[in-house]
């Protein structure tokens, strides 16, 4: 799936790439940090035989432009909003993964009559205190969120050197390292990979995001909208203990569990994840 198979969309004065493949119900694949829809590349083709497969790049991410902006999950949710509106998707599958889960999950949570259904993943969720983050993680997000956190996340890239290889089972290759490292070889266009981790809901703060993912997650558990759950061992943002609760109490909801996997599910499990999209699809309803 190379760059050049993107499509463009205007949105805010500026263009979100995506991928757009088969036909179909809509199916909108979101991809979180510090990665793009290139983290589908293997999924998308189990599916895109009977939906169309919509990836979009958040912006400043991927092959999406660049702005000037702060790069808030505010900022984020403003574009994510405006390129709903642009493609007019209606009737919509959301298959959410990191921080695409809290964009999708508070657009969903709005626009509740657009959503056909639900795929979660190493979701974000309000994380009460620092002892329920994940402990393989917690000092290095407590570094990213303190005065030396810049250095680290943009003058020395660790999120996508350090913290993205060890968010997966495998070895990624040096092709697909480099995919990922594309959008963000300047320094001055990493600010959403500095962004992001300083903005994850955890003990209250921020107190926007917080709020923001609290009623999310109050919503989540009392939609009856179907709902396509993966957990993997040991997980990340996703322990096994939280899946077995998510799996007894999210409503209208299948649970399948990966295997071995960290964060980036997606590169560990892409065909399991991809069939399991699929068959779930033929299940839903015509009409909700």
């Amino acid at each position: 799936m190379p760059v050049t198979d993107m499509k463009y969309a205007e949105v805010l004065g500026s263009r979100m790439a995506y991928r757009d493949e088969g036909s179909g119900p809509a199916v909108l694949f979101q991809h979180g940090n510090p990665t793009s829809s290139y983290l589908w590349r293997n999924i998308i083709p189990h599916v895109s035989n009977q939906a169309r497969c919509i990836a979009p790049d958040l912006i400043g991410m991927g092959a999406s432009d660049k702005p000037e902006i702060p790069y808030r999950v505010e900022d984020q949710a403003r574009y994510f909003d405006a390129f709903m509106e642009e493609l007019g998707l209606d009737d919509v599958v959301l298959v959410l993964h990191d921080w695409g889960s809290a964009l999708g999950l508070d657009w969903a949570r709005r626009h509740a009559d657009r959503v056909r259904g639900i795929v979660l993943m190493e979701f974000i969720w309000p994380i009460p205190t620092w002892l329920d983050a994940d402990p393989r993680g917690r000092d290095a997000f407590k570094a990213f969120r303190s005065d030396g956190g810049r250095e680290l996340l943009i003058d020395q890239n660790l999120f996508i050197e350090q913290v993205l290889p060890a968010g997966v089972v495998r070895a990624l290759t040096e092709e697909e390292m480099d995919a990922y490292r594309a959008p963000f070889l300047e320094p001055a266009f990493r600010e959403p990979l500095y962004r992001f981790p300083n903005d994850l809901p955890i003990a209250g703060a921020p107190i926007d995001i917080w709020a923001m993912a609290q009623a999310y997650q109050a919503w989540l558990f009392e939609t009856d909208l179907p709902k396509l759950f993966f957990w993997a061992d040991p997980g990340a943002i996703i322990s096994p203990a939280r899946a077995a609760f998510l799996s007894r109490e999210l409503k209208s909801c299948k649970s399948v569990p990966l295997g071995a996997a960290r964060h980036y599910v997606q590169e560990d499990h892409p065909d399991l994840i991809g069939r399991e999209i699929a068959a779930w699809l033929r299940s839903l309803p015509v009409e909700r």
